[in-house]
Parts: C-alpha cells; structure tokens; sequence
C-alpha cells in the first residue's frame, strides 16, 4: 500500500470547472430521449444548467447547508442537479427511486430535506404520498407527467433564470452528501460524507484505474448508491471522460452497444445475466470447442462480447457481493478479466481492487492507496481510510458502534488476508449461521454457485439449527413464462436436480443442500424481500417461509411451492 499526502486535492466542483475550463466543448452526457432520440450535454452546458438550477434554489430561500433530496433514475439531469445543489451550497439527499410511500417519508423526514428534485421514475405513484408537506418539489423533465403538470420543471428553470453569479466553494470538511444505506434490517441509516472524502477518492480512482480522458462508461446502476456515484459521477468531473445513460431495462441490450463501454462496472447479478443468456445462445461446452479452433478463436471471442456491447471494454469491474468463479472462469476465456473490488456506503466504496494480472478467484484484491486493513479478533474485516464516513446523520450511539475514535471502520463482513495482502470475504457477521451440528455456514458463496443456473434470479440458503441448509429460489420472469407449461416444468426439475448435484461436488459436506425450494412469488423491494440494491432481506424472507420450510425440507431434490 502506498500512501501521499493529498496534495493538490480539489473538490467536486473545482474538478468540473477543470473540465470545463481544458475542454469545455467535448460531450460529457449522452441521454437517450425515447424512441431513438438521444440529447448529448457538452462540459460547458452542465456547467451552466447546474448554475441556473443552483440560482432557483436560492431564489426559492434555499439557505447554505440545507438539505435537498434527489429522486429518479440515472440520467444527466440527476447529476446536473446534484452539482447545482452543491454550487447553492446544499447538502444532497438522493434517495432510490423504488423506494415505497413509507420509507420515502422516513428519509425525507430524518434527513430535514427542504426541497425535492423528482425526476425519471416507474412508479411516482408509489412514492409519492411519502413526500411530507411544505417540501418544495421540483420536476427533472424526464418526470413523471403528473409531476410535469405540478411542479416547476428545470427546462422552464433553466429557460427563465440567470446562472448563479458566485458558486459556492466548499470547504473540505463541509458535509457534501446524506447516503442513507437500503438496510437489510430496519430504517435505513443516513451515512454522511464531506468533501475531503468525494475528492481524495475521486483523485486517487483515476491512478488506480488508470482512467483516460476517452473512456466511455454506462451508467444504470442507481446513481443514488454510493458505488456508482462515486465509479461515474465523481470520477467523470476528475477524468472527463463520457457518460452514455441508458434508458430502460427494455432497452438495455442497445443503450450498452450504443456506449460500447471501455470501463464497465457491474454486480453479480448482472454478470450472471450475460452468462446465463451467453449459455442459452452457446452452452460453455461447445464455447470450449470452438475456443480450441485457431482461427475461430478471435472471432468467437469478439462475437460472444460483441452480442453483449462488452467487446471494446478494457476495465471490467464486479463489486457489491462476491462473482461465482464460475462466470469468472468463463469471461476469463473470452480476454474479458472480470476484477472484484470491495467497499461500502460506508467509505465510499473506497477500500479494495484486484489489479490487472493479479486475480486470484475468490479475492477482492489489495488495499486502494490510502486504505488500510486488518482483521479483528472475531475475525470481523476493519479499514481505516479518508474516504469513509464522518458518522450516520442524528445516531451518534449507531456511529460510535460502527467507527472507532481512531476512525476504523467495522464492516461487518468476515475475511481473511493472505501474504500478498488480498482480502477474502468469507460471509457476514450476522449472516453466518450454525447448523443443529453446530458447523457455521456462509450462505453468499453457496448462493453465487446456485444462480449461475440460466433460469435462476435469486436464491436464499438457509439452516439455522438444520441438520443441512436448503435453498429457496426466485426463477427469472422468462423462466416463469416458460413453465406455463407442464412439460417445461418437469424438464426444468430435472435441470435443477442436476444442478443441486453439481453445486454439492463443490461444497464441504456440513454445507451441502438437501433441497431447492422453487418460490411462486417473486421477492421484489415492494414486498420488502430484498433491498433496493437487490440484497436479500433474510429475516424478511426466513420469516415468511418460516412454516414452509419446516414441510419443504423434509424432501429431498427439488421442491415446487404449492
């Protein structure tokens, strides 16, 4: 690890008066407007719209150090917005844009948020009776139309005001951002970062990474998690690099080939997905096969990532839960490396990589430069760096439990650290359970083996005080059309009970499964089963199938809930 001493840090907002002073005419945002019409922003334009936006909320009586919440799904008004609320001298509060009425009041109420920006949703219905009264709204002009029809909308703004005359400059030790963590259990937890933190990490990404100026990224993980706030926004101001945004699930498959990104960020569920539709089109077998041909080999290799807009891609990156080596085996066979990286909303995800050359499966890499790791007596991964938090916002006694007065930060993942000084995640304090045979079992890994089954979304392993673990699983809506029919069905229980063969040949024998419980119903963040970064709620889920589980686990091989 090698450490500096952060000269020359400057903010956010001195990084985009950088862009825009070196080359303020080059396109920074691509947006994609709806039936193949996209708008590209130059430096310059973000610039500006961020001043103007900034200059309303003053006019509306923002004061500095107010707090702002921003909810909507990627797009580049949600980063224009978030900068035009630091230039008012705000605090954002973004919040995940499928977050349910409930717990859009609990933040927006904990956190005092004045004003809410609402911009590109699914489902505004949903949310917003959660807004409290007297929060000003505002409208992104991808918004929902009833959100255009009653609220001021930025094109109108940005149309109608001057921009800000003096921006405000922060100092580093100003709060910049509340992050409020989706929380497997219980109310989210405000996670506050100043902006010491945004621009030490964001400073430091571009060595670590070795980003250019020409790179191209798609942004489509919720911008409102730290993790692709800090791997696009924050690294687009220090880098200038471009921003392809896509524009729905629909038509994700054309908005990554459209960006055809050199720098590609993903989780596994993502990674899995591209596997899984790969194996459908070309089972890994025969992938093998032609592999092996000379001349076939190039071509295969640049068709296979071709299909997936992967092909120009030079930085691969998979972070927010443990990759099945499986798919990384895989992706490895077609040039893709595929590098796991590790941190949380906690440090900005600012704690470890793999470089280049040196993946070893399984392990998230080395220290980030500034980082510091060491494993604690109950064998509890602890890191101490300037990118993690200043503490949760009003939970002083939930601060002082996670951050020690030396500023080391208790992540609540179990690991292990070899001699090269690679972390291993080995599962989560709270998430490891005991069988009645009084053997402790990490569900993650097994979880990561089971899903790398085409048909599979997710899957959830439990046996707390069982004599094994079994596992509950979610199929893909594809898979579910599928097995409309009887046929399909018994065909894909033949699959699976295959499947539990296999993934038992790679687990110690006090880990193996003795059942696959298929569920009818899908665990969605509207019926509180999982997170809105997709992570399972387990005593959500535990508690659901609670009585199931006891009749379900008495057979063994594949069980279908009625």
């Amino acid at each position: 690890m090698t450490t500096d001493n952060n000269a020359g840090v400057i903010t956010p907002l001195q990084a985009l008066q950088q862009r825009v002073e070196q080359h303020g005419d080059a396109v920074a945002f691509v947006q994609p407007l709806g039936g193949g019409k996209i708008r590209e922003y130059t430096w310059k334009v973000v610039e500006e719209e961020a001043r103007k936006i900034a200059a309303y909320l003053h006019q509306q009586g923002m004061q500095k150090g107010d707090h702002v919440a921003l909810v909507s799904k990627n797009c580049a008004e949600w980063i224009i917005t978030d900068l035009a609320i630091w230039m008012a001298g705000g605090v954002s509060v973004p919040l995940y844009p499928t977050l349910v009425a409930e717990t859009v009041r609990l933040i927006m109420e904990h956190s005092e948020s004045k004003f809410l920006f609402v911009g590109k949703l699914d489902d505004w219905d949903m949310m917003k009776d959660g807004v409290p009264e007297g929060v000003k709204q505002i409208a992104l002009s991808l918004a929902p139309e009833d959100a255009l029809q009653s609220f001021p909308v930025v094109t109108d703004i940005i149309r109608d005001t001057a921009p800000i005359a003096e921006v405000n400059q922060p100092a580093m030790s100003d709060l910049a951002t509340i992050v409020y963590t989706s929380g497997t259990t219980g109310m989210p937890k405000g996670v506050m970062h100043d902006f010491e933190g945004l621009s030490i990490v964001g400073g430091k990404m571009i060595k670590v990474y070795d980003l250019r100026p020409d790179e191209r990224m798609i942004s489509y993980l919720p911008l409102s998690h730290v993790a692709e706030r800090v791997a696009v926004e924050i690294a687009v101001l220090y880098v200038g690099s471009k921003i392809f945004f896509a524009e729905s699930l629909e038509t994700f498959g054309e908005d990554i080939k459209r960006a055809q990104p050199t720098v590609f960020f993903a989780v596994p569920r993502i990674w899995s997905k591209f596997y899984q539709k790969a194996s459908e089109a070309v089972p890994p077998k025969k992938l093998n096969t032609l592999l092996k041909i000379p001349f076939l080999n190039k071509v295969i290799k640049k068709k296979v990532l071709g299909a997936m807009g992967l092909d120009e891609c030079r930085i691969a990156l998979s972070g927010a839960a443990a990759l099945s080596p499986e798919i990384i085996t895989w992706f490895k066979k077609l040039g893709l490396e595929i590098l796991e990286v590790y941190g949380m909303t906690e440090n900005l995800a600012w704690s470890h990589t793999t470089e280049v050359g040196d993946q070893k499966i399984g392990w998230v890499g080395t220290p980030n430069d500034g980082v510091e790791c060491r494993i604690a007596e109950n064998g509890e991964i602890m890191v101490r760096s300037l990118g993690n938090m200043k503490g949760y916002y009003k939970m002083p006694e939930k601060t002082a439990e996670d951050l020690t007065d030396d500023g080391w930060l208790h992540t609540g993942d179990k690991g292990e650290i070899d001699a090269s000084g690679r972390l291993k995640i080995t599962g989560r304090v709270k998430e490891i359970f005991k069988t009645e045979k009084g053997k402790y079992v990490a569900p993650v890994p097994i979880e990561n083996h089971i899903v790398t089954l085409p048909g599979l979304e997710l899957a959830c392993v439990i046996g707390e005080g069982m004599g094994q673990p079994v596992a509950l699983l979610n199929l893909t809506p594809e898979e579910q059309e599928k097995l409309s029919s009887g046929t399909e069905k018994e065909h894909f229980s033949q699959t699976l009970e295959k499947h539990l063969k296999h993934v038992n040949t790679l687990l110690d024998p006090h880990e193996r499964l003795t059942t696959l419980i298929v569920c009818k119903d899908a665990w969605t963040v509207e019926n509180n089963m999982i997170t809105p970064t997709l992570k399972l709620k387990r005593n959500v889920i535990e508690e659901h199938y609670a009585e199931g589980i006891k009749q379900w686990s008495k057979t063994k091989g594949v069980v279908w809930e009625a």
